[in-house]
């Protein structure tokens, strides 16, 4: 499955470069039917089935499904909303080319059906869904029929990600053509389209010259190509240094995670930075990882004079305050590469303007939603994609923005997103957040770039998690690592 991910605007971009190369819309039309019932055989037997079409481009698909299945011995009926002789452009011609019956959408109709197919809008839908419409898909969500959505669940907006009220399909199969488009990868669209089928219908992949995307599903194929790996002739002084600045001596345990994880992932050496009273506490827990006893904002700098310190973590387990704030403001005019997280994002909450002064390209803030809010208020919940906020915050801030979440969003001050599809619920456990910080330091301290080494350190987070099963804790994150780097390097 490639790993573009196109917008509503760019796909009509894309459908018209096809038409402008040879391959009419119409032609595109029953390409799209084509695969959705070629999937659709795939999966299930011959079986009574409802079509359901909409007014639009996705009705004259349906038309086309129900056309296609009815060849192949289907039972197949079809529902359209509103009137035929009001429907536009190829749908009149493909549904001119239906021979059977056409009768008016209603939820009574869902009462044979052992499988619909939802035609009724696709990713471009404008408005909530209102009238019989609405009736049929809150009728059809409550039945045990399973569905086969083309393009995208009806009610979920393309590009927002979610239904533009409270009502929409909730599909079993979503079969789209091309690429993904943003509600295939934000939540909770994704969780609305079920199992999603990309099929290619003739549209050239020299159209993604011309509409250039800038969202990305996070998969090795963004990244893959800069991963680091061990060189043959390399020693652990080339794979870089990455220091973790360590709490007090009751909040200990969170530096030590992101260190684990930051020597887990590849960085060479990794020591942790330890205010004095902590030093006995992380000494006696740490082995392979070093200690660096300092004192203050001055004597965190004097640590990282040395310039073989090329990655650091900050916010773990620090605290919120003051002392805090002059320790961020230490390591970022040290110039090196920096993950700031937690403690390092909430000291800044009343001040972010002094933050963002600091900030450089090479920085990378990991905020959940929380912590996101304190730094970029209000934006989350005015903007209209979670896509469009964390754009917007990387590029307030000028540097990488990683976004935690179910559907954790990474964006670069250049208009990159990439959005994570593989992070299971489990990841929601203490500490995790901790351990992903030291994978992104660990990857930078190796020389990766940020907005690559946030992604890919992100993916193997989920990847981890996902491989572990259930009964995750933070601890366990940087011992899927092994496994999970060796197939990565298999594949690649």
């Amino acid at each position: 499955m490639s790993h573009e991910i196109v917008t509503v605007a760019e796909m009509y971009a894309a459908d018209r470069y096809a038409a402008d190369h040879g391959t009419p819309s119409l032609t595109l039309m029953e390409n799209a039917g084509r695969t959705v019932v070629e999937e659709i055989a795939r999966i299930w037997r011959p079986r009574r089935t409802l079509v359901l079409c909409g007014p639009g481009n996705n009705g004259g698909d349906g038309f086309v499904v129900a056309r296609l299945l009815t060849a192949r011995g289907w039972d197949v009926r079809v529902a359209l909303l509103g009137r035929r002789e009001n429907l536009k452009g190829d749908a009149v011609r493909m549904a001119a080319q239906w021979t059977g019956r056409i009768e008016p959408l209603s939820p009574s109709l869902l009462d044979e059906a052992e499988l619909v197919v939802d035609a009724l809008f696709g990713a471009g839908l404008q408005r909530p869904l209102e009238g019989i419409a609405r009736d049929t898909v809150l009728a059809l969500n409550i039945s045990k029929v399973p569905v086969v959505a083309v393009d995208m669940p009806s009610g979920v907006h393309g590009d927002f990600g979610r239904a533009l009220d409270d009502v929409c399909v909730k599909a079993d199969v979503t079969v789209t053509f091309f690429r993904r488009k943003p509600a295939h990868v934000l939540m909770p669209g994704r969780l609305k389209c079920g199992r999603i089928i990309v099929t290619q219908i003739g549209i050239p992949d020299a159209a993604l010259e011309v509409i250039n995307p800038k969202i990305f599903a996070n998969e090795p194929a963004l990244w893959g190509s800069d991963f680091p790996r061990p060189d043959p002739l390399g020693h652990k002084y080339a794979r870089g240094h990455a220091l973790i600045v360590s709490g007090p001596a009751q909040a200990t345990g969170a530096a030590r995670l992101a260190a684990r994880g930051a020597l887990r992932i590849g960085a060479g050496l990794v020591s942790v930075a330890s205010p004095l009273d902590a030093v006995a506490i992380n000494a006696a827990q740490l082995t392979a990882i070093m200690v660096k006893p300092f004192n203050g904002a001055n004597g965190l700098a004097g640590i990282l004079q040395d310039k073989r310190f090329n990655a650091v973590v900050i916010g773990p387990g620090c605290g919120v305050g003051q002392g805090t704030r002059e320790l961020v403001t230490a390591v970022l005019k040290s110039g090196a590469t920096t993950v700031l997280d937690a403690d390092a994002l909430t000291s800044f909450a009343h001040d972010t303007q002094a933050l963002f002064h600091l900030l450089r390209p090479s920085t990378v803030l990991t905020p959940h939603e929380g912590e996101f809010e304190r730094l970029f208020p209000g934006l989350l919940a005015h903007s209209q994609s979670r896509i469009d906020a964390v754009r917007d915050a990387a590029s307030a801030a000028k540097c990488i923005v990683l976004l935690k979440g179910p559907d954790t969003a990474i964006a670069g001050p250049d208009g990159r997103v990439c959005i994570s599809t593989n992070a299971p619920p489990t990841l929601a456990t203490a500490g995790s957040g901790d351990v992903l910080a030291g994978f992104i330091a660990g990857l930078l301290a190796q020389g990766m770039d940020t907005f690559q080494a946030a992604a890919a350190a992100a993916w193997l987070h989920g990847e981890a998690a996902a491989h572990f099963g259930p009964g995750l804790i933070s601890e366990d994150l940087p011992e899927q690592l092994p496994a999970r780097l060796r197939q990565l390097y298999e594949d690649r």
